[in-house]
């Protein structure tokens, strides 16, 4: 008994606590690593070539910033992505309560992990669709402007 509520503190604490720090370390590492990437470059320019147009090059280099429509559709699929692991989880749930295989206090926590994931894949989806209505001028906006660089 007391073995299974040490275990669903670990699990709680590397889930909420551990995980998403490494993601943003990470992430911030990844980030900073490009940034370096891209001073050696310019450093390197200046360097063989002292009438070189910094802004020109950095403009050049500089990572694309993605379009409105891409960060929805990357919520959209995080969104379903998480809700389908929520709705695994809670499904799991419901198979161990029918098969009456698991401790109540287990239960309990399962359904509250489960039922977490779905709210927040839900949140994620329900973010979409919000987003693409508020956004829809400058959505239509961005891919006129796309359209007309294009032409050129």
């Amino acid at each position: 008994m007391f073995g299974e509520v040490i275990i669903s503190v670990v699990f709680f604490v590397v889930c909420a606590g551990i995980v998403p720090i490494y993601y943003m370390w990470q992430s911030t590492r990844r980030k900073m690593n490009e940034i370096d990437t891209r001073k050696q470059i310019v450093l390197a320019a200046i360097e063989k070539n002292k009438e070189t147009d910094v802004e020109e090059l950095l403009r050049k280099i500089a990572p694309k910033q993605k379009l409105l429509k891409e960060k929805l559709l990357e919520k959209l699929l995080a969104g379903c992505i998480i809700s389908f692991i929520g709705i695994s989880i809670l499904a799991c749930a419901l198979w161990l309560d029918w098969h009456g295989g698991a401790d109540p206090e287990m239960l309990f926590l399962i359904y509250f992990f489960g039922g977490s994931w779905f709210a927040i894949g839900l949140a994620l989806i329900i973010y979409y669709f919000v987003g693409k209505k508020m956004l829809a001028k400058e959505i239509e906006a961005e891919e006129k402007r796309l359209i007309a660089e294009a032409k050129l």
